[in-house]
């Protein structure tokens, strides 16, 4: 793989414009990044099943790997000396890292919060530890990934007004020592901030202009899909992601079905990332052109037809509704893999649709599309 130079690392150019929709490319120092895109999560430096090729196959330019859990295993000191992530998952594209903060957060019985920054113990053998943004940083740098998040608290749903605003106050102090850790265009690593303020709109945007005087490569939008109601959710990611910096790559974090998607780059979303795709394919969801399929219906049993004809991944390609229903039926381990495959194949072609439909201004028409077939509206 041929490396950019390093003076375009961090270079976002937007292409195209439907609406508020956008269709860019982010440099990064393991290649460029089309967007809109949706990042398969690589939580512990694999996606769940899959190995690189198949990845590399489906149409994967990024994946997601997650600090909390590469620094508790095997050890971000571990993988710097093995060269950094890259290396040791023979993964040559990009990787974005979250901070581990919405996993520490989760913790709630075993974590403990101060200005200084976090302390938990590991939920592999209770062992003691602590995050401050500093530490974050190190550990981000040491496994080497292209883009580094932020240490912040994701304010669990329906958390007061008062709190909310003490919580987002803290974000924007540690965003601020993270930044002074990793100065701009530090190891060729770029640093998004997080916008929080839970579902306050005012706090959202002080939030935002607290964030936007710190000079970060990509701004995330945090603390959604937290147990909200879908109305809620859409409704403050409309409010919010127009007035994120509009020169800037636009995360949101852990966001979601292929409606959730789709209503995100309505609103000025860039890039994506969920469990969804692998974990409902192991519990044998799956999503095609016709909308999801539960692979587990007895109606399926004798069905020879491919999973979805308008797909061309492995799966489809080869496979029928009834081997893959024995397959998950019977708990092989193959089944995993074939949906998770397929499932992946599905979210990364829905964002090269958007991609595409933004270029010919016809984005409304996409959207229109799927919100007929995953009728649900959580689809």
């Amino acid at each position: 793989m041929t490396r950019p130079a390093p003076e375009t690392i961090g270079r976002f150019t937007i292409h195209a414009r439907d609406g508020e929709a956008r269709r860019g490319s982010l440099v990064t120092a393991h290649g460029e990044v089309e967007t809109p895109i949706f990042m398969p999560v690589g939580t512990q430096g694999s996606v769940k099943s899959l190995c690189p090729q198949d990845l590399r196959d489906a149409g994967a330019q990024i994946i997601l790997g997650n600090t909390y859990h590469l620094y508790l295993r095997p050890g971000d000191e571990l993988l710097a000396r093995r060269g950094g992530l890259h290396r040791f998952a023979a993964w040559d594209r990009p990787i974005l890292t979250d901070s581990g903060g919405f996993q520490v957060f989760s913790l709630k019985e075993i974590r403990k919060i101060s200005e200084e920054g976090v302390e938990f113990r590991s939920h592999l053998d209770g062992s003691k530890h602590f995050f401050s943004p500093e530490k974050v940083m190190a550990i981000q740098a040491n496994i080497g990934s292209d883009i580094m998040m932020v240490l912040d608290e994701c304010v669990a749903y329906g958390a007061d007004r008062e709190y909310t605003a003490k919580s987002l106050e803290l974000t924007t102090r540690w965003a601020r020592r993270c930044r002074e850790a990793h100065p701009k265009g530090k190891n060729g690593q770029l640093l998004f901030g997080i916008n929080q303020g839970g579902f306050c709109k005012d706090l959202r945007e002080r939030s935002l202009a607290q964030l936007s005087e710190i000079d970060f490569d990509g701004m995330a939008i945090g603390g959604l899909s937290v147990g909200e109601s879908i109305p809620e959710m859409y409704d403050m990611l409309g409010h919010i992601t127009p007035q994120l910096p509009a020169e800037k790559p636009r995360y949101l974090m852990g966001v979601g079905t292929p409606m959730d998607i789709l209503t995100g780059i309505e609103a000025g979303v860039d890039m994506f990332d969920c469990v969804l795709p692998t974990r409902n394919a192991r519990n044998g969801t799956l999503f095609t052109s016709r909308g999801k399929v539960n692979i587990r219906r007895a109606e399926f049993r004798e069905d020879d037809s491919p999973l979805d004809p308008d797909c061309s991944c492995y799966t489809c390609r080869t496979f029928s509704k009834a081997y893959l229903r024995h397959l998950h039926v019977a708990q092989e381990l193959l089944s995993y893999r074939l949906h998770s495959l397929h499932n992946i194949t599905f979210f990364l072609k829905l964002a090269s649709q958007a991609r595409a439909a933004i270029g010919q201004g016809r984005f409304a028409q996409l959207k229109a599309r799927y919100a007929e077939v995953f009728t649900s509206g959580r689809g």
